[in-house]
């Protein structure tokens, strides 16, 4: 009976870990890949902005992937986490967004509070606006297979690597989740599910690290400034999805209303007419400072 009971306790140990372990970098990249590629959609994202918000999104979930089976687990800690990675990533987005955009971005839960709980389960939002996960408006990112967290607020003395790159007019000021009175409706909507353990505030020793503090590339490791694509090349009418399908306040599009096949690519495409262009862009340098880091370092 105790060879069972221990059999037992090291099969949910091994399980547990597997669960605490978090996503692979593939699985992190499609995820982080298919979030910005909506955003791009409906925010009409330039392909500089495009580009920045994958890293962005991706410093993100990077952040929060270790953790959020603890926050549904209910451990206080790990919710505080995942607001403080929020937060982070919300403020380097408004550096990124035009004010119209940001207000835009701040109006839709499923881009603004990208993850919720159910079941016992976190998942992101963006599914149930857009089920289908092999839609993609746009290519790959400039630096999808690249990208390993170079540019996280962290890793610059808590300072946003996007601040004063564009030229437009940002949204005004910091727009904090804990610091919202909604904030308690906003918990309740994110994990109103997850029944939070008492006393559970304090981290403990062994808790996956905070935040930002993580083994990702120093600034010493990052490649040379012009290896990224400039600034000026938007994608026009004409490598976009027609507006006739975008979404609008009320509705999203569903698996059955598409734009048409030859403004956007199939499921799951790397390489269409959609995609913006990154030959024609890395000819641009619209960024007021060369001496930054590239937007990728190495993995």
């Amino acid at each position: 009976m105790k060879r069972i009971l221990f059999l037992l306790f090291a099969i949910g140990l091994t399980v547990g870990t597997t669960a605490m372990a978090g996503m692979s970098t593939s699985k992190l990249r499609k995820e982080t890949r298919f979030l910005t590629d909506k955003m791009a959609y409906e925010l009409s994202l330039s392909t500089q902005q495009y580009n920045d918000a994958y890293e962005i999104n991706y410093d993100f979930i990077y952040s929060v992937r270790n953790i959020m089976d603890y926050v549904a687990r209910g451990y206080e800690w790990a919710l505080d986490d995942y607001y403080e990675a929020l937060d982070i990533r919300n403020d380097d987005l408004r550096w990124v967004l035009s004010d119209a955009q940001y207000r835009r971005f701040l109006g839709a839960d499923y881009f603004y509070r990208p993850i919720y709980i159910t079941g016992g389960r976190w998942s992101f939002r963006v599914y149930v606006n857009y089920p289908n996960r092999s839609l993609f408006y746009f290519g790959l990112p400039y630096h999808y297979r690249t990208y390993c967290g170079a540019h996280y607020r962290p890793h610059l003395h808590h300072v946003s690597f996007y601040r004063d790159r564009y030229n437009f007019r940002h949204y005004p000021t910091p727009y904090r989740v804990r610091e919202q009175r909604s904030f308690h409706s906003y918990r309740r909507s994110d994990f109103g599910s997850v029944h939070f353990r008492p006393n559970s505030s304090v981290r403990p020793h062994n808790a996956p690290t905070r935040p930002g503090v993580t083994g990702r590339p120093s600034p010493s490791q990052r490649p040379s400034h012009n290896s990224r694509p400039g600034t000026s090349t938007r994608p026009g009418t004409a490598t976009r999805p027609g507006t006739t399908t975008r979404p609008g306040s009320s509705s999203r599009p569903s698996t059955s209303v598409r734009p048409e096949s030859d403004r956007r690519p199939t499921g799951g495409s790397s390489t269409t007419a959609s995609r913006p262009n990154r030959e024609s862009s890395s000819s641009s340098t619209s960024r007021r400072n060369d001496s930054r880091p590239s937007s990728y370092g190495a993995c």
